[in-house]
Parts: structure tokens; C-alpha cells; sequence
């Protein structure tokens, strides 16, 4: 059954979802990673379980702090982007209204309006709200959903956190000789929890994500034997 217009995101709620499941499954995936090589690298040098914990918790303190770090200053980036083309195409509207509405009608134009109806819709629109109908069309940002540094970076942060556990509790809960296959199954599951769980939140299907998980282990598998 196909979702109802209804039910269908809008473009401002589904870029600011997006924005967070990019985040936070790029933080998880980092954490679970980064994390499970720190730990398996020092676990072979020790199998003292206090120097095992005392690395682990080091690698993910750092970890969600740059990653934290990383993603506001990336975020903010693209914002300050974002917010100096909203006010240069304010100052437009107000400059010179009248070119900037025949822009308007001629970016219609190309989608495949024919010109009288280009003209009108870009009238009707200009009429209702001049500046969201040019952001809209022109540039594609809602002024209303712009990306929050302060979200992308919790997120990030908390998703590494998040992450970052599970291989450090599969390498110190284990006795010694299972602690590096237990880690490598908890690895591959986690990986693929995250996949499937990013495209359940992005509305795709739960299995794509999944596969180049599953294709990696079986060529690993393979070449190692």
C-alpha cells in the first residue's frame, strides 16, 4: 500500500531527520569500529582486564569528543552557508522584486510549466510569501529547518557512546581466549543493527544496508581460509 499524502514527510522534517540519522549513524558505526580495534590491538599485548577497560574508555571519551567537535563545526559550516544565501536573496526580493519575479516564473518554466502558467504560479506564490517561494525554488532550504549544530553534535556524541560499548564490553566480560572472537561477532552484528536501523528511520528497506556486511564476512571468511 502506498503512504498517503498525508503521511508523507515534509521537505523541512525529512531533511532535519536525515540530518540526524546521518550524524548518528556515522558516530555508532565510528565508535563501534574505532573502538573495537583499540581494544583487540590492546588485548593482544595484555590480557590484564583493568588495561584492556582503562584503553577502551580512553578511546571513547576521545572519540565522541572529536566526533562531538567534528560534526558542530562541520554543521555550523553549512549553516552560516545556508543563512548568508537566505539573507542575499532577501535583499534581492527587496532590491529589485520585479526581476527576481520573473526568475521565479522562468525556473517553473523549466520544470515544464508552460509560460502563462509559470507566470501565474510565480505570481499566486509571490503574493502568499515571496521569500519562501524563492528559497524554495532557487536554492531548496526551508529557513524554518535549518540544521542545528548543537543537534548533530549530541547526537554524534552520544551515538559514538553508544557504539563504543558494545566492543568494549565484548573484549572485557569474556575470558581471555574468547575475548577476540566474541568482540568480531558483537562487531559484525552491531554493524549490521546500525545499517538496519538507519534505513528503517530513513524509510527504505532493512535489508541493502545490511548486505555489504554480510559480503564483507563471507569474503573475509573465504580468505582466510
Amino acid at each position: 500500500m502506498f503512504p498517503s499524502h498525508q503521511d508523507e514527510p515534509h521537505r523541512g522534517d525529512l531533511q532535519a531527520r536525515l540530518n540526524w540519522l546521518r550524524a548518528g549513524v556515522l558516530g555508532a558505526n565510528d565508535g563501534i569500529v574505532s573502538t573495537a580495534g583499540l581494544v583487540v590491538g590492546v588485548a593482544g599485548a595484555t590480557t590484564e582486564r583493568t588495561a584492556i577497560l582503562t584503553a577502551g574508555l580512553a578511546g571513547l571519551v576521545a572519540g565522541a569528543v572529536s566526533m562531538a567537535l567534528g560534526e558542530y563545526v562541520s554543521v555550523s559550516s553549512q549553516r552560516d552557508t545556508e543563512q548568508a544565501l537566505l539573507a542575499k536573496e532577501a535583499r534581492e526580493l527587496a532590491e529589485d522584486p520585479e526581476a527576481e519575479l520573473q526568475e521565479l516564473a522562468e525556473l517553473y518554466q523549466a520544470k515544464g510549466l508552460t509560460s502563462a502558467t509559470a507566470q501565474q504560479v510565480a505570481e499566486e506564490l509571490t503574493a502568499k510569501d515571496a521569500f519562501g517561494a524563492h528559497v524554495d525554488a532557487e536554492l531548496g532550504i526551508d529557513p524554518g529547518a535549518l540544521t542545528s549544530p548543537w543537534q548533530a553534535a549530541i547526537s554524534s556524541a552520544i551515538s559514538f557512546t553508544v557504539g563504543a560499548l558494545l566492543p568494549l564490553l565484548a573484549i572485557v566480560l569474556p575470558p581471555p581466549s574468547a575475548r577476540v572472537p566474541v568482540t568480531f561477532v558483537v562487531v559484525l552484528l552491531a554493524l549490521v543493527l546500525t545499517g538496519s536501523v538507519s534505513a528503517t528511520v530513513g524509510g527504505a528497506s532493512a535489508r541493502q544496508p545490511a548486505m555489504p556486511v554480510v559480503i564483507l564476512r563471507r569474503s573475509v571468511g573465504r580468505s582466510g581460509s
